[in-house]
């Protein structure tokens, strides 16, 4: 509360003048920079961001910008902040982004990444300077704000998105300089809100090879559990309610869908089963194994004990509406 009450208070001493620049000095021994803000009660406003060196006080590098915003941190401007992907992100970061030792800049240049969010222009460093580079540049400009680095697997992270269903998570490496892409996840939420559906690239021998599998997108509560359990092998059959609908889950030992059934059940009180056909297959489930048939064979799949959770007797007195008795 008392940094944001001297915040709001150097605000409004701004606000007399209109114009500000602030001198960002938290980042490095041998640089500083500058922000300049041209109207300081605006959320968005004309100016610019300069880099300086400390020992000739030359300037290195400049860039004006339509949209700049800035956020005071006990009167100052940091350099450095860098919350990923939609929280605050400094004007002027300060890290080795292609992992060559040197640090490098991105500084920002508008609000041109996903949303009207952050975007910057990034300088690599070399042994004559700081050069521009456009290919880094791409990354803080066409994803959701600023690209994120682990520094362990010298690895490059962005995501983009679009409105609430639809997201994409690329890795890149970098190659001669370059950020390369070496995977590339998008998922989009299925229609009913019931999965989420995946497209994946990964770069295997030099190609981008593509895939595509199902996960669940319910956070099935467990009430709406009628009967789940785990085999040997750790895939996991699942048995829930989402309304007044039946849902059948097979996933393998990663939580990717195998098969997910919702048309027509068929409960037997007497045997305490519940089947279904899937194609050529029928399934008997019982409370602690599935029977899968098909023409040609008869596949027995027991549950691992501990596993076990709730009863299909559970059925006898649900509302289902894709279920017969």
């Amino acid at each position: 509360m008392k940094q944001l009450a001297y915040t709001l208070l150097y605000l409004l001493a701004l606000d007399v003048y209109g114009q500000a620049t602030f001198v960002v000095d938290n980042f490095s021994k041998d640089y500083f920079g500058q922000l300049f803000i041209a109207d300081t009660s605006a959320i968005f406003s004309r100016g610019w961001v300069a880099i300086y060196d400390k020992k000739t006080k030359s300037e290195i590098i400049k860039i004006h910008v339509e949209e700049l915003t800035f956020s005071l941190h006990h009167g100052k401007v940091l350099a450095n902040v860098k919350e990923i992907p939609y929280g605050e992100q400094s004007q002027i970061l300060y890290d080795d982004y292609n992992f060559d030792g040197m640090k490098d800049f991105a500084i920002m240049d508008g609000q041109n990444s996903c949303y009207h969010g952050p975007s910057f222009q990034i300088y690599l460093a070399t042994t004559n300077g700081f050069k521009h580079s456009p290919e880094f540049t791409t990354l803080a400009q066409e994803y959701c704000g600023m690209f994120d680095l682990n520094p362990k697997t010298k690895t490059i992270h962005t995501m983009t998105k679009s409105g609430c269903c639809w997201h994409q998570f690329s890795t890149f490496n970098v190659v001669n300089n370059k950020p390369t892409p070496i995977k590339i996840v998008e998922e989009e939420m299925s229609p009913a809100g019931i999965t989420w559906n995946y497209v994946a690239q990964n770069l295997i021998k030099g190609k981008m090879v593509t895939s595509t599998y199902k996960m669940l997108a319910l956070e099935v509560a467990k009430d709406d559990v009628v009967l789940s359990f785990k085999f040997e092998n750790k895939k996991k059959m699942q048995l829930f309610k989402s309304g007044t609908i039946l849902y059948y889950s097979f996933t393998d030992a990663n939580d990717k869908i195998e098969l997910l059934y919702h048309d027509l059940f068929h409960y037997s009180i007497l045997e305490n089963n519940l089947t279904f056909t899937h194609h050529n297959t029928a399934y008997i489930i019982y409370d602690d194994k599935i029977i899968a048939k098909t023409p040609n064979k008869t596949c027995h799949m027991k549950a691992v004990n501990h596993t076990i959770f709730g009863t299909l007797k559970s059925l006898k007195n649900t509302k289902i509406d894709n279920l017969n008795h």
